[in-house]
């Protein structure tokens, strides 16, 4: 998408406190099936400017063709449009010198604050019928902290969601209503791969829906 240069600049200007890199936008077509909504870019993201592109991309891709979405038909973005990072200082047992790394990390409350402007833009612009969230980071930066991902993941949710107000410091709840699907994050089946049956039952839930609102 092709963002107002005022919007950039005002996300940049909000953000330049916080350790991150680059500005990559959302991707896909202004009348989508499907918007998704993650967490933030990654190192590849910031190279090929391309959203989940790493190993975790190509887990989404595989959910979203099980239920006919493809790249074309999808809009991706995150609550984040920069890569957040850490400064690591370690050894390198294999050069036997000290380096330091900036390793990917979750993007927190305020840099999330400081972004929101072009998820805001985006709904607008797009007004999708339906949104998934992947991941925590993007379910409550919509529908807030009482939400969890382990506990709401494949529920379907019909109500307003998280917008900047006037002041553009805090929330507040939008006038439109919205669909609302949180998915777990595609790298979570890295980490426990029991997530597998309730990964794939959630994106069935969410095709029955794609397909209702196609009829």
């Amino acid at each position: 998408m092709d963002y107002p240069e005022e919007l950039v600049k005002l996300v940049s200007d909000r953000s330049k406190e916080f350790q991150l890199e680059g500005f990559i936008a959302g991707q896909g077509p202004l009348q989508p099936k499907l918007m998704l909504v993650g967490e933030a870019p990654g190192r590849n993201e910031v190279v090929n400017h391309i959203p989940f592109s790493g190993a975790a991309g190509k887990e989404l891709i595989q959910a979203m063709e099980s239920i006919g979405l493809t790249r074309e038909n999808t809009y991706i973005t995150s609550a984040v449009r920069s890569r957040p990072y850490k400064i690591v200082e370690r050894f390198n047992k294999r050069t036997q010198e000290d380096e330091t790394v900036y390793p990917n990390r979750t993007p927190n409350k305020k840099e999330i604050l400081a972004h929101a402007p072009i998820l805001d833009y985006e709904l607008a612009t797009i007004q999708p019928k339906i949104i998934a969230t992947l991941g925590n980071i993007g379910l409550q930066r919509l529908l807030g902290t009482k939400w969890q991902i382990s506990e709401r993941h494949g529920e379907i949710y019909h109500g307003p969601v998280l917008e900047l107000t006037n002041q553009q410091d805090r929330y507040q709840l939008s006038e439109k209503e919205y669909t609302v699907v949180p998915l777990f994050h595609p790298a979570a089946i890295f980490y426990n791969r029991s997530l597998s049956e309730k990964i794939a039952e959630d994106w069935l839930t969410l095709g029955k829906l794609l397909e209702k609102e196609e009829k």
